[in-house]
């Protein structure tokens, strides 16, 4: 009795020790749609920018170029190649070795994002129409456990996320579209961001330009303090679509920006402060066989399954980017946001999930799973 008793002792000890040393509270995703890792890696693309998709090829050039790769990226996307590289770790750098990719077979953005947020690559989910998914996501899941109820919250420019995370069953707080955001707590500020997005440009139909959608997330975070928050942007997608690499590049540069800016509030806040870990990734890839290729993805369309993501907070070791021989899926993502926040999704889902990405913790500062 007495050895079991010093076991358990023991054993509460060190599980004591590990709810200490872990440190994120709270997680920050944000999604590039279609953003290639090409570009990310390399910064631009020098057949593209030659090419009949490249407009005012010498003012970009002036912008993105530089002889060298590691210059290049730099000058597209500084926040991610000072504040990331510095203190969070890149995957997905084929040039060093890396693999990440979709598990889904589709490689495009509905399957993409199901995959992400449900942890596996469900083979029903083979549209980018609004039908509803019948699958629980780490959001959901999240959203009913103790101290993250209805500290969930979801901002996006592509309308069809309502049904991706079926807002229906989840409850999940989704605002996506040009869809106004109405609640008891409503600020000013708030009530003119649903007006200005009104007479903003609808210029993609029914989804909603990112500024709109960073500044509705951008206020949400000061104003809630949501604990879970994912911001989807979308007009990389959009400008790859339609031929465009200059505003594609600018559009990513623009993302960039916005990064920076929430990862600086994010720091200054007490409530947020070490505290919290941010994730940025995409939902597919694109071709790079030819220039024509970049415009689209599929699963026709060869190499468009490869993929990247990052992560930087305070229980992710500072490695920068990842030379490890390994391939990580985004199917892995969904345990991988449970685990940081000391929670097991893999255990909770009602279908199969995939494995933590472990690397992305310190592994003696992962909480025991709830």
């Amino acid at each position: 009795m007495k050895k079991i008793f010093l076991l358990l002792s023991a054993l509460a000890y060190f599980t004591q020790l590990q709810a200490q040393t872990h440190k994120t509270q709270n997680v920050v995703i944000v999604t590039l749609d279609g953003f290639r890792w090409q570009e990310l890696y390399r910064g631009a693309d020098s057949a593209l920018l030659a090419s009949k998709y490249t407009d005012d090829k010498a003012g970009v050039k002036k912008r993105y170029w530089a002889a060298a790769p590691e210059e290049r990226r730099k000058l597209l996307m500084p926040f991610f190649w000072s504040a990331i590289a510095s203190n969070g770790q890149l995957y997905g750098d084929r040039d060093a070795g890396n693999n990440d990719e979709v598990a889904n077979k589709y490689h495009f953005s509905y399957p993409g994002y199901s995959e992400i947020f449900t942890g596996f690559p469900d083979e029903r989910m083979n549209t980018n129409s609004p039908v509803l998914n019948p699958n629980t996501n780490v959001l959901e899941y999240l959203d009913k456990q103790k101290g993250y109820e209805n500290k969930v919250a979801v901002f996006a420019s592509w309308e069809v996320f309502p049904a991706i995370f079926n807002v229906g069953r989840s409850g999940l707080k989704v605002n996506a579209g040009y869809s106004n955001f109405d609640d008891a707590k409503t600020d000013d500020r708030i009530k003119y961001l649903n007006e200005l997005q009104q007479q903003a440009p609808h210029y993609l139909g029914d989804t909603r330009i990112d500024f709109m959608t960073y500044e509705f997330g951008k206020e949400y975070l000061k104003t809630y303090k949501p604990r879970v928050l994912y911001l989807a942007f979308d007009e990389t997608d959009d400008m790859a679509h339609a031929g465009n690499y200059k505003l594609y590049l600018d559009d990513a540069h623009t993302e960039d920006a916005y990064l920076k800016e929430l990862w600086n509030y994010i720091q200054s806040d007490p409530f947020y402060k070490d505290k919290t870990t941010l994730i940025v990734t995409c939902d597919h890839g694109r071709g790079d066989t030819t220039p024509d290729a970049w415009r689209n993805h599929g699963s026709n369309v060869k190499n468009s399954e490869q993929t990247w993501f990052v992560v930087m907070g305070p229980d992710t070791p500072h490695e920068g980017i990842v030379h490890t021989q390994t391939t990580t899926y985004h199917k892995q993502l969904a345990q991988s946001i449970a685990r940081l926040l000391g929670f097991d999704f893999k255990k909770n889902a009602d279908h199969e999930v995939g494995d933590e990405i472990s690397s992305i913790m310190a592994e003696e500062k992962v909480s025991v799973g709830k």
